[in-house]
């Protein structure tokens, strides 16, 4: 289906408009008025983009903003904007191979972390022996902040298991988790409190923040390494106008985040439970195990989003709920899921 505009909580299809439930924008902002203000005047004051390395001799003071904002609103230490949530994940990655004698992931994780030769860390419903053992291994756990499928954050309780004889290292892609959950949509980072040698967040921008470029967190030892990475001084920063933004719309973030939850905890009021939809009123998608109901609300003209992962995976059927939906919206939605 190919539409020609961006696709709000209404979208137009050959000249019929259905109303529109998928896509990764939960803050609602690519349409906010006041949010693009913001951008449209950044852009006049920094250009459409900076083409530079950000290790060249002129520093443009938007990074300083917005980099601030991010670790103040993550609750990092530090923190540094990169062009993509991809590029955030694989800088990581390439610098922790060089120091992880093994690499650990929980559950099915988003490519931007995956790494070859990394061990499951549950087989079989158990914690993987080789966190048990008693060989003093520098280790690194990835992990989603919300796994796919799921409503609710990663389960990292298993951490306290480990054996003592591992330095950990737990890298946590908080792609859509960043802006939805914890306070003010803080995400899961500062409330991650285990005996591990480090964390680090990484997470695209382009979901909740609503602006194109990623963002790497931690400490500010481990940001200042990242920085002198090859990878990162010969590439060009985040678009400067965008991370700006990231500082000045700060207010309007809070705001779209309580509309968040307000949307979502009208839905929870309203809908009748069942096995077939997997919702947590904390979390803005909702999961459709029936297929019958993903064409029960086609026929009442509401889209969600629908696709394939991997070429060979089930198709993923998710209901995603924006600060922008009205209550009337949610009311048709939770009408159809209802019946």
């Amino acid at each position: 289906m190919i539409v020609e505009k961006f696709p709000d909580r209404i979208i137009e299809i050959d000249q019929k408009q259905f109303l529109y439930f998928g896509g990764t924008a939960y803050l609602g902002l690519p349409t906010n008025a006041a949010f693009q203000d913001l951008v449209v005047q950044n852009i006049l004051k920094w250009g459409t983009t900076y083409g530079s390395s950000r290790t060249a001799n002129i520093k443009l003071s938007a990074y300083i903003a917005g980099e601030k904002f991010l670790a103040q609103h993550i609750g990092s230490e530090d923190a540094v904007t990169v062009s993509s949530g991809m590029l955030a994940g694989k800088l990581v990655l390439e610098k922790l191979k060089k120091e992880t004698d093994c690499f650990f992931h929980l559950n099915e994780i988003h490519s931007a972390i995956q790494i070859e030769n990394s061990l499951p860390v549950f087989v079989n419903g158990k914690l993987n022996e080789r966190l048990l053992d008693s060989k003093f291994e520098k280790i690194t756990i990835l992990t989603d902040g919300v796994p796919s499928f799921q409503t609710k954050p990663a389960d990292l309780s298993f951490i306290k298991q480990i054996s003592n004889h591992k330095e950990i290292t737990l890298v946590v892609d908080e792609s859509h988790s960043l802006g939805i959950i914890g306070k003010n949509g803080s995400g899961i980072y500062s409330s991650i409190n285990f005996p591990i040698k480090r964390k680090i967040l990484v997470s695209s921008l382009g979901k909740a923040f609503g602006l194109t470029g990623g963002v790497i967190a931690s400490d500010t030892e481990f940001i200042q390494e990242i920085k002198e990475i090859e990878t990162f001084t010969s590439a060009a920063g985040m678009n400067p106008a965008f991370v700006q933004t990231l500082s000045d719309a700060s207010e309007i973030y809070k705001k779209q985040h309580q509309k968040l939850l307000e949307n979502l905890n009208y839905i929870d009021s309203i809908l009748v439970k069942n096995e077939n939809i997997k919702f947590d009123k904390s979390y803005p998608l909702i999961y459709l195990l029936s297929k019958e109901l993903v064409h029960k609300l086609k026929e009442e003209n509401i889209i969600i989003a629908s696709f394939k992962y991997t070429k060979e995976a089930e198709p993923l059927n998710r209901i995603v709920i924006t600060a922008n939906h009205l209550k009337e919206d949610l009311d048709k939605l939770v009408g159809v899921l209802n019946k």
